[in-house]
């Protein structure tokens, strides 16, 4: 009974999986995310989770989680919890270890994925680096000096948070934490003239991947607007590389896209001339995909346990 059940909560779905020992998936699923915006409780998402943990009950001994937000990863308590609101200000290690009856670990996703991606995925041997996962918000993970880096209270790499329209700045929609697929959405179907709320990151790429050239021009906007902010993080900590991960970069298009603008910016940005080294990290898609966080979880849990933290 050496398994561990993972999870790995976003804003749309909550994914789960059952890894063995050798650290293998044995089985995976997910069921949709209990919506705050339309009215979801704390209550509603514990009934959620309630129904998975019973579905494995017996063949676990822990379970290790991957949610948004801030938060201490020795204490499991959360400041913020990303589009999950009815988390903020929740022990979640302590609830769910009286809850369950189970050890628990939890971490955020982008550290995660960052683990998963530096351990054994497309981070490997980096010095400095980042992950950036595209999913209902933008998550984020750096490997500082080596190692995975926290920050004073666990902050580092949420990138969600960061202002990049300082005219208005007073407004949700100055933060990247909107720029995740809903912006791609929108940015597709101003240029086709449909609703958002029709698309997803599915239909979009099969859409753009059969060469519909008003799809293709809402997909380049995105990823102009998103190298925009990788040349940020890469001027600020001089990454050698920059993982994208989350599920649309599943599609060979989006790295083949933004790397076209991460060229175009290069070559063009006023500052570039003086410095062209830091306009060019390596860009990569991570590795695990949408595991990576799963695997980051599982393997932040064996971490503690080894430290005799859990």
């Amino acid at each position: 009974m050496s398994n561990i059940l993972t999870f790995d909560w976003g804003g749309t779905f909550l994914k789960f999986a059952l890894i063995d020992e050798q650290g293998s998936i044995t089985q995976k699923d997910k069921v949709p995310s209990p919506n705050f915006f339309k009215g979801a409780t704390k209550d509603d998402f514990l009934k959620v989770i309630d129904n998975v943990v019973e579905r494995f009950k017996g063949s676990i001994e822990g379970i290790a989680i991957s949610a948004p937000g801030i938060l201490d990863d020795k204490t499991g308590y959360m400041y913020s919890s990303g589009y999950l609101l009815y988390l903020t200000d929740s022990s979640i290690c302590k609830e769910f270890k009286e809850r369950y009856g189970l050890p628990v670990s939890i971490q955020n996703d982008g550290k995660c994925a960052a683990l998963a991606e530096f351990k054994s995925g497309s981070l490997v041997g980096c010095k400095n680096a980042a992950v950036v996962i595209l999913g209902t918000g933008i998550g984020g993970g750096l490997i500082i000096n080596g190692a995975l880096y926290r920050g004073n209270i666990g902050a580092a790499g949420e990138y969600s948070y960061l202002c990049i329209d300082s005219n208005n700045c007073l407004s949700q929609e100055a933060y990247w934490g909107v720029y995740g697929v809903k912006k791609l959405c929108q940015y597709v179907a101003s240029c086709t003239g449909e609703s958002a709320e029709d698309l997803d990151g599915v239909k979009v790429f099969e859409r753009a991947e059969n060469d519909e050239e008003k799809v293709l021009q809402g997909l380049k906007m995105y990823t102009d607007s998103l190298a925009v902010q990788i040349f940020n993080l890469s001027i600020l900590l001089d990454l050698e590389k920059i993982a994208i991960g989350g599920g649309i970069s599943a599609s060979p298009l989006l790295l083949q896209t933004l790397k076209q603008s991460m060229e175009f910016f290069r070559k063009n940005s006023p500052q570039a001339k003086y410095l062209p080294l830091l306009f060019n990290p390596e860009l990569v898609v991570c590795k695990y995909k949408n595991d990576a966080n799963l695997l980051g979880a599982y393997q932040h849990f064996n971490l503690l346990k080894k430290n005799g933290e859990l």
